[in-house]
């Protein structure tokens, strides 16, 4: 089993030596469900990308804030649990910053919001 907490302080180590200033590990992957504990130095932004059929996002460290387009959906810090949107949306680092990503993806021939 995975130590999240361990997760997060190593993947922020990381983002916080790297270059682009991120890190990520795909830490449970069950059929549709998947779970990444991301990393992102502050400053740093997860680019607009289309959102799977459900996710959520809970903060371990820092703040982040989810935008869309030009609008922010909210700002979220740590401990918090936000239910993503099903638009195209992008992910800023307020702060040095850790969160968990899950997400429910459809299986090929499903659609999981039957």
């Amino acid at each position: 089993m995975a130590n999240i907490k361990e997760l997060a302080d190593s993947h922020l180590a990381t983002a916080l030596a790297e270059e682009r200033g991120r890190s990520a590990e795909l830490v449970a992957h069950d059929g549709p469900l998947r779970q990444t504990v991301i990393a992102l130095r502050n400053g740093t932004r997860m680019a607009e990308h289309n959102s799977p059929p459900a996710a959520s996002l809970q903060v371990l460290k820092g703040r982040v804030r989810v935008d869309l387009d030009e609008e922010s959906q909210g700002e979220f810090g740590e401990g918090e649990l936000w239910i993503l949107t099903h638009e195209r949306h992008s992910v800023l680092a307020l702060e040095d910053s850790v969160f968990l990503l899950t997400t429910v993806t459809s299986q090929q021939g499903q659609d999981s919001r039957s």
